[in-house]
């Protein structure tokens, strides 16, 4: 059995670590493994004659870090090159993740414009050194990872350094950190340039940004929107599960880096627009039989439910419109026989999957077993016994 090799080149979108014997791998950039991927689709439109091609390419470096580059006439650059680029100070390397048109769409994107701004320039296409270098750099960051969190530690600095990342030439360490209050980290700079033997630089991320260059997997069992594709950080307030009518437990709310969910804002605007409609749900229905209260809204199905204070925990079901229909009866002065209308039927809340069956009930445990079920459990633990 084949022991599996560590690859330390995934978090910048590798499937494996980069050979030295060549400059461009077609297996080397994997889009399925890359965080904030970018599809070139105008990849098969080939540009008119004369046309000037495109002077900008985006590299990407480490987890979530992208930047823009100005390439120069004398270099043919394309999606999955290692390049050289230009740092301060130094140079640092990436690989090209798009290249060509597509480049313009995501600068206008990101509301930048490529005629007034100054960029960084791509030196070359990465030498054999270029990238013995950049490797050694790569599998030596995990260590002094750890080696800066004992340092911190040792110093009783109230931080937590959650990623480092080196330059290409081996000559800087960007260090991650994130902390509640500020930090004086004059004294750790200096013993971890002497540690290193590097020049070192500090950076300050939030939570939602350290959970954007980790990665993980969220509640829903699919990879964090933050590390894939979402890079506007909204704030979310809990007036958003409010409106959702869900419970407010920070447990279930909060994310992998201990704030609000960004999922919950995605389906806010919907709620919005449809509690437009719904009617006051502090006001009580008065009818023949008593008050009844309001209990619980279904808000995109447009149903509300109801108890009378005598027995609170039998609900009825309302549509929006029955509710309307009572509330202005109340307002003249006139009591209803019943909550319901003769004659409805509360609609069937199973859901019919794309499979072609209907889902099972959340309540479908809650029966008692039967005599026959424990029976053939009985048996079939006889059986395993035997």
């Amino acid at each position: 059995m084949t022991k599996l090799e560590k690859n330390n080149f995934i978090s910048r979108g590798c499937r494996c670590a980069p050979r030295p014997n060549t400059t461009r791998q077609e297996e080397l950039h994997a889009h399925s493994c890359t965080k904030l991927n970018v599809f070139n689709w105008l990849d098969d439109i080939k540009p008119p004659k004369n046309f000037p091609a495109s002077d900008f390419v985006e590299v990407r470096f480490k987890n979530s870090r992208k930047d823009f580059f100005k390439v120069p006439d004398d270099i043919q650059l394309e999606e999955g090159d290692i390049v050289a680029v230009e740092a301060s100070p130094g140079h640092d390397i990436g690989i090209v993740t798009i290249a060509g048109e597509i480049v313009y769409l995501q600068l206008k994107k990101k509301k930048i414009d490529h005629r007034t701004t100054e960029f960084k320039k791509v030196y070359r296409k990465a030498k054999v050194t270029d990238i013995e270098k950049w490797v050694a750099a790569v599998n030596q960051e995990e260590e002094t990872m750890y080696g800066s969190r004992e340092t911190a530690s040792g110093l009783k600095l109230d931080m937590k350094i959650s990623d480092v990342e080196y330059q290409g030439d081996k000559t800087k360490a960007i260090f991650y950190y994130t902390a509640d209050e500020r930090v004086d980290f004059r004294e750790l700079i200096k013993v971890l340039a002497e540690k290193f033997n590097v020049r070192i630089e500090m950076r300050q991320i939030g939570m939602r940004q350290e959970a954007s260059r980790l990665g993980g997997i969220g509640s829903c069992g699919r990879e964090l929107c933050c590390s894939t594709w979402l890079t506007n950080f909204r704030s979310v307030s809990t007036n958003a599960a409010r409106t959702q009518q869900l419970s407010l437990n920070p447990q279930k709310l909060a994310g992998q880096c201990s704030k609000l969910k960004c999922c919950i804002n995605y389906e806010n605007d919907n709620y919005l627009d449809a509690i437009k409609d719904q009617p006051d749900a502090e006001i009580l229905l008065e009818t023949e039989k008593g008050k009844a209260f309001h209990q619980k809204t279904d808000v995109l199905r447009n149903l509300m439910w109801y108890s009378y204070k005598d027995n609170p925990s039998a609900f009825i079901c309302l549509t929006v419109d029955r509710v309307k229909e009572i509330q202005k009866l109340n307002r003249r002065k006139i009591l209803p026989e019943e909550l319901q209308e003769a004659g409805f039927v509360e609609s069937d809340t199973s859901v019919a999957s794309d499979k072609g069956y209907e889902e099972d009930s959340l309540t479908r445990f809650d029966n008692p077993k039967t005599a026959s079920n424990r029976k053939k459990k009985k048996n079939r633990s006889k059986r395993n016994k035997q």
